[in-house]
């Protein structure tokens, strides 16, 4: 029956027209982000921006017209979320030099190229967590429309917190009073943006802390917090953020325990819904190895829409790697970051896909695909929740299930594809052959 769907499969590719709005994967096996059994030789038909049939060939008619695209030897998936990234930073490694030098650039090119090369390595969706307030809207809308090409996107904006750092105030907001802090969020909410970033919670009064929170909710955003240090959390969870970010506590060797407690009986209150939380571990993790193996910095994708002088400056700014003062505690931090990822893991907090993208030496054209690497390969997360973390619950995460997350009828046909079997060797992501997003073929 294989063969004989396989020879259905190759006659109808030569009486579709290029561009057909029905498309076809066939034959690949399917791992749909959902809690099903992967599908072997499956079948994925798209009508417009949407799925409309999921099985196996032979069992799904393929519709007159489609135009199919051989999967076969491949792991079809949901497109991956990136739950962490700022699209305003390409891996330099001076940040003050960047925010002097290129506050003027961001709307073009440089966000914009930050999102084309996420969405190259296989993110359709994505999280943007700070930036310029207009920036941030007018990228987002700029892709919805189809005019740049990038992930959809959910934007914060810019931070919120007690008192931006000098030369920051572009696009971190301080507060002083509880009803500062409600008229920001409001502004932002206003604008439009789709969650509220919140960090150094720990300078701030409880009140300003609380009122952030409570006006998110009231506008119907969610609130993702900072969890660098144990009162940010504690402060975080006491007044209801939605998120955590970041494995934080520096050199600490573990959380305290009243932490753990409190994130157990936050966990525990189904009322409340899910607790997530992203790590954004590698980063940090794989510092060691890749302070002495630079190939990364010499992969041209991340170069892929900025522009020579740009990609001169981020050059020279990581040619001593090892000098980089953003990882200047780094080899302190790391042998504690298993036991911390750990202990997040046994909260009972739902753990998300996340990179920091932009930061020193991390590229929005491979950051997603590192991450999930270190979950899998180094932390021991079976491969299929590492997935799942990186597609179904980043949309629950933002409340947009309903269209995204998973490969089922009815949702977006954001799909991506690659050679061999990514279950087995999730590294395979580092070169996503098929990329669909709304169903348009971008790669």
């Amino acid at each position: 029956m294989k063969a004989a769907a396989a020879v259905a499969v190759l006659l109808a590719s030569f009486l579709v027209p290029a561009g057909a709005a029905t498309l076809a994967l066939v034959g690949g096996t399917l791992v749909d982000g959902t809690l099903r059994e992967p599908i072997g030789n499956s079948v994925v038909v798209v009508e417009g921006e949407r799925i409309v049939r999921v099985g196996r060939a032979g069992e799904i008619a393929i519709p007159a017209g489609a135009e199919v695209i051989s999967t076969e030897g491949m792991t079809v998936l949901p497109g991956l979320w990136d739950m962490h990234v700022h699209l305003m930073i390409n891996g330099h490694a001076d940040y003050a030099h960047w925010d002097k030098t290129y506050i003027g650039r961001l709307r073009d090119p440089i966000m914009p190229a930050s999102a084309k090369q996420l969405l190259h390595a296989g993110v359709t969706g994505a999280r943007d967590l700070g930036a310029p307030l207009a920036e941030s809207i007018a990228v987002r809308e700029a892709i919805r429309r189809g005019e740049i090409e990038g992930p959809t996107l959910f934007v914060s904006g810019p931070f919120i917190q007690k008192k931006p750092y000098p030369g920051t105030e572009a696009f971190r907001w301080g507060v002083d009073s509880p009803a500062d802090a409600r008229a920001k969020v409001k502004r932002l909410a206003d604008a439009g943006v789709d969650v509220i970033k919140l960090i150094d919670q720990d300078q701030m009064s409880e009140a300003e802390v609380a009122a952030v929170i409570d006006e998110a909710h009231r506008h119907g955003k969610p609130v993702v917090a900072h969890a660098h240090r144990p009162e940010e959390i504690r402060r975080a969870l006491k007044y209801g953020a939605d998120c955590l970010e970041h494995t934080g506590l520096a050199a600490a060797p573990r959380y305290p325990d009243d932490v753990i407690d409190a994130l157990r009986a936050r966990t525990a209150n189904m009322s409340a819904g899910p607790l997530f939380w992203t790590p954004t571990i590698e980063g940090l993790y794989n510092f060691p190895y890749v302070v002495k193996h630079h190939e990364h910095i010499d992969d041209t994708r991340w170069h892929e829409g900025l522009t020579a002088d740009i990609v001169a400056d981020i050059r020279g700014s990581l040619a001593h790697p090892e000098r980089i003062s953003y990882f200047q505690q780094t080899p302190q931090r790391w042998p504690t970051l298993e036991t911390k990822f750990g202990q997040l893991r046994k909260s009972g907090a739902l753990l998300l896909v996340g990179t920091d993208s932009g930061i020193p030496m991390k590229f929005h054209s491979d950051s997603t695909w590192h991450e999930l690497e270190v979950w899998v390969n180094r932390l021991g997360v079976p491969a299929i929740d590492a997935i799942r973390a990186a597609t179904y619950w980043p949309a629950v995460a933002m409340r947009a299930d309903k269209d995204y997350g998973s490969v089922t009828e009815g949702k977006y046909a954001d799909l991506i594809a690659v050679r061999g079997d990514a279950l087995r060797h999730i590294a395979l992501l580092q070169r996503v052959d098929l990329v669909i997003k709304h169903g348009r073929r971008v790669k």
